[in-house]
């Protein structure tokens, strides 16, 4: 679907470089009550990676795989699942769905709608305020902004130069989320996000043999130690082969399908090395071993920036070294917290200032009076939709004494709460708060069990807003729920208090 705009235009207020879900945002909120006209610059598909080949698809496969372990645990559901398995085919229908078939045509709809112009081709900064647009029929046409350029260009998986591994074309990202055929065995390389939701989703859509491999020594290093754990124990419970403080030092493919499209077999069976010497034989690799800022070819040199790399902004977005007030950059290119929900934050503060701007510094009024990022950066939530689930907002405890904090923790059992009990039996979970003495607010909230995403946006409340304990104390969760973590979490704080010791 083409979007409804004039081929001739040249000049809007503002260019969004890249038409993912943070530069609609950005786009919108320039626009909406500012009188500015806004366009997207995208290359691909309107709503980015997250609709169509991360956030969306692998939530969709997650979903059917923590059911049916619910179910498991479920007397008077437990006997009607039985040992059936997950019905992949339509599970992968309903992925396909999901992502509307790879189609963009309602999120252009959208922008259309909504006043935003949409741009089809590849852009590149050429100079202030002017982006060239290589069209996918190969012709260039540039464009220039009159107020604003704001680069929502994204990230791209990372494969690292082990000998042989690209050469085999692995698997990244985009492939294990819509694959269309489920491998009987499969490397996982990674111990982060993408890897243990991966390996959770391929062990439940029937891979025989699952072998993850990551050089730490622990998965999800980036939490709390016991989210890992956790994590960890359901992926073996599983099936998975977890081979940890291991790394992979070359891989053989002989036969590599050159033309194999996302998510098909990328070739024959694939031999990796290990560092012990030892060899694993699989029939695909998932590389999973973060990403990298896609920022190399978008033009940087053109106005005064080094090629590649993240680009760093202020807590207006605005890219630093960039005088005049005109290039901003958001979600994963400006490398502040890769996570969607965070860069569509950012664009939202983004397209205000723009707009504050543009009418020359008058407030926006609503809810932004505050024109800065800060404060949201201080509590980022994240939630790792693995079996358990792990959600997280702030600083670990280690994370908060590295940053000179002065802190107390608190811990507690999940599977002691009446509300757990209720979800499943055998319910396995842990919650822990990291408070800052000095000002006896919530620095960090990690909860770990089935369910627990829907906790995480109260502690991110109480860490924006700053919340004393002492208050908290009279924020009374339901019974029987699971938020009754809350209760037991500050009656065990208290009574450390009390006796004078740390959890």
């Amino acid at each position: 679907m083409a979007a409804a705009v004039d081929p001739e235009r040249s000049e809007w207020d503002v260019i969004v470089l890249g038409g993912a879900a943070a530069g609609e945002n950005a786009a919108q909120y320039a626009a909406q009550f500012s009188g500015l006209e806004s366009v997207l610059v995208e290359a691909e598909l309107v709503g980015g990676e997250c609709s169509y080949w991360a956030c969306m698809p692998s939530k969709g496969l997650l979903r059917p795989v923590e059911v049916l372990n619910t179910a498991r645990h479920l007397p008077g559901v437990t006997s009607l699942v039985g040992e059936n398995g997950i019905d992949v085919d339509a599970v992968l229908d309903r992925r396909d769905a999901i992502v509307n078939n790879l189609s963009d045509d309602s999120q252009v709809r959208w922008a259309v709608d909504t006043g935003i112009d949409v741009v089809r081709g590849y852009g590149r900064l050429t100079g202030e305020r002017t982006v060239a647009v290589t069209k996918p029929d190969g012709s260039l046409r540039t464009i220039t902004a009159r107020h604003a350029v704001v680069v929502d260009t994204g990230s791209r998986a990372s494969v690292p130069d082990i000998p042989g591994l690209r050469a085999a074309r692995p698997w990244i990202s985009r492939d294990v989320t819509h694959l269309r055929e489920i491998p009987r065995r499969v490397a996982v390389l990674g111990g982060g996000v993408v890897a243990c939701e991966a390996a959770t989703w391929l062990c439940g859509l029937g891979v025989e043999e699952l072998t993850l491999v990551h050089r730490g020594s622990a998965l999800l290093a980036k939490q709390e130690p016991f989210a890992g754990e956790l994590v960890a124990a359901e992926l073996e419970k599983s099936g998975a082969n977890l081979l940890l403080g291991r790394s992979v030092t070359a891989v053989r493919r002989d036969e590599v399908a050159a033309e194999a499209g996302v998510g098909i077999a990328h070739g024959g069976p694939a031999t990796l090395t290990l560092d012990d010497g030892s060899e694993l034989t699989v029939d695909e690799i998932v590389v999973a071993l973060g990403r990298v800022p896609a920022s190399d070819d978008i033009g940087l040199p053109s106005v005064g920036l080094p090629n590649g790399g993240y680009l760093d902004v202020d807590d207006q977005q605005q890219v630093k070294g960039v005088p005049g007030q005109w290039l901003y950059a958001i979600g994963d290119v400006c490398g502040r917290a890769l996570l969607t929900h965070m860069g569509k934050y950012q664009a939202r503060i983004a397209g205000e200032v723009i707009a504050s701007r543009a009418n020359g510094g008058g407030a926006p009024g609503g809810f932004a009076a505050e024109l800065s990022t800060a404060q949201g950066h201080r509590a980022v939530p994240q939630v790792t939709f693995t079996d358990p689930e792990v959600a997280s907002v702030g600083l670990t405890e280690q994370a908060a004494r590295e940053a000179g904090i002065d802190v107390e923790t608190v811990e507690y059992d999940m599977a002691a709460l009446a509300g757990t009990y209720l979800l499943r039996e055998e319910y396995t979970g842990r919650a822990k708060l990291v408070v800052d003495r000095a000002t006896d607010t919530l620095v960090g909230a990690t909860f770990a069990g089935s369910g627990v995403a829907d906790l995480l946006h109260s502690a991110t409340v109480a860490m924006v807003g700053r919340v004393p304990v002492s208050a908290l104390w009279h924020a009374v969760p339901s019974y029987p729920t699971p938020s009754e973590i809350w209760l037991r979490l500050l009656e065990t704080l208290n009574r450390n208090r009390r006796l004078g010791s740390d959890a």
